[in-house]
């Protein structure tokens, strides 16, 4: 049984995994499932409206830190519903129109596979390049774009190396051309200031559990005017868009956490940025043969990627482990497999050195005073991994 200790004297670093909830937050979210139990579409009765007043003021506060409209506010059950749906429900709609998709190389699996999926259905689909550092380029976007493109998915900062991608001038592009943009912007939201007031972005997925509210809820932002199809059918919630019953719940705590993060987002990345960097040095000097991966400025603030040459990602990851530090390697959402990173390998780092990949990503749960430590352990765990590794020979 959880007896409420069991990350005690823990080191937690891969908060692009998930993020531990704010302590307001779990405390409003027990006053959903206990008291206030309502279903927000039985409005007839005092229970039902008070559930429905929790998801208008939740739907508000993500509105409030994305600086939209709440009209244009759709809740889902996280991130990767929401990047189906946008894919999904914007091909679809708008099939009359054309037929092709265009994403990049580094999307999460979330959109990547969905874009697949929809290449199997008829739509021609277009991956775009990258550069070294993780970065689609503007103007590869304008190049791939033709008269029967209906949708661009670009994510905004990738989960591995958290570059940040241009969107703005993406989405000036798609614009010019009346085409559907898309971004993935569940490792940004609550992280660096979105404006969809000043950016044209059609749709943008969040969610919940990337920056301190629960899991198992997002939200997908559809522009007044976006034609995007519905994922879900049935009792016609969210305004027909988005069918079944609401998770009150997880939807009120994913609007205290927006109010939460949007208050402290400024502080908190400078807070963060002092710590990559601290961690990041101490690892360039100190272990030899180390590549940093991703933009080394147009990056957020909590992440960290390297490749060590000559020792495997997860052998690193579970040594640090016994040693009560939690790290990655690669993304969270493939772990498991053996399959390199298909990021790393799309900004043409070879595969030998990709399976070396660490994800350090830093966030609530960490201060300065853990990096010295986890500095010391790395260190120890790569010289004796190395000091096994038949491939592994020291410049």
């Amino acid at each position: 049984m959880n007896d409420g200790k069991m990350t005690e004297g823990i080191i937690y670093m891969d908060h692009a995994a998930t993020a531990p909830a704010y302590p307001e937050v779990t405390a409003e979210i027990t006053k959903w499932f206990s008291g206030w139990y309502g279903n927000a579409s039985s409005t007839l009765y005092s229970v039902g409206r008070k559930s429905e007043e929790g998801v208008a003021r939740a739907r508000a506060q993500v509105a409030a830190l994305l600086k939209t409209s709440d009209r244009e506010i759709f809740f889902t059950s996280g991130g990767t519903e929401s990047d189906n749906w946008a894919v999904h429900g914007a091909a679809i709609a708008n099939r009359k129109k054309g037929n092709r998709i265009i994403t990049s190389a580094v999307e999460h699996h979330a959109v990547l596979e969905c874009v697949q999926y929809m290449g199997r259905q008829g739509f021609d689909v277009t991956v775009l390049p990258v550069d070294q550092y993780g970065m689609v380029d503007p103007a590869k976007v304008r190049e791939a774009l033709t008269d029967d493109t209906i949708l661009v998915s670009i994510m905004h900062a990738n989960n591995e190396v958290g570059t940040i991608n241009p969107i703005v001038e993406i989405g000036a592009i798609c614009a010019e051309r009346g085409v559907l943009f898309h971004t993935d912007a569940v490792q940004t939201v609550g992280k660096i200031p979105i404006d969809l007031s000043a950016v044209h972005v059609d749709l943008l997925s969040g969610s919940s559990h990337k920056f301190g509210g629960p899991k198992g809820c997002g939200f997908l932002y559809a522009r007044k005017g976006a034609k995007v199809d519905p994922y879900f059918h049935g009792g016609g919630q969210e305004r027909g868009k988005r069918s079944g019953t609401m998770n009150v719940p997880g939807i009120v705590g994913t609007g205290l956490a927006c109010e939460i993060a949007g208050s402290h987002m400024a502080q908190e990345a400078a807070r963060l940025s002092a710590m990559r960097d601290e961690l990041q040095k101490g690892i360039l000097e100190r272990i030899p043969d180390v590549k940093m991966n991703g933009h080394p400025e147009k990056r957020l603030a909590g992440h960290l990627n390297v490749c060590v040459e000559g020792v495997e990602g997860e052998s690193m990851v579970m040594c640090l482990d016994m040693n009560r530090v939690c790290v990655s390697s690669g993304s969270a959402c493939t772990t498991g497999s053996l399959e390199p990173s298909h990021v790393l390998l799309a900004m043409g780092i070879p595969v030998e050195l990709s399976h070396g990949s660490l994800r350090f990503t830093l966030g609530s749960a960490n201060t300065p005073e853990q990096i010295p430590y986890v500095l010391d352990r790395l260190t120890t765990i790569v010289g004796k991994l190395r000091a096994m590794s038949p491939t592994y020979r020291k410049r």
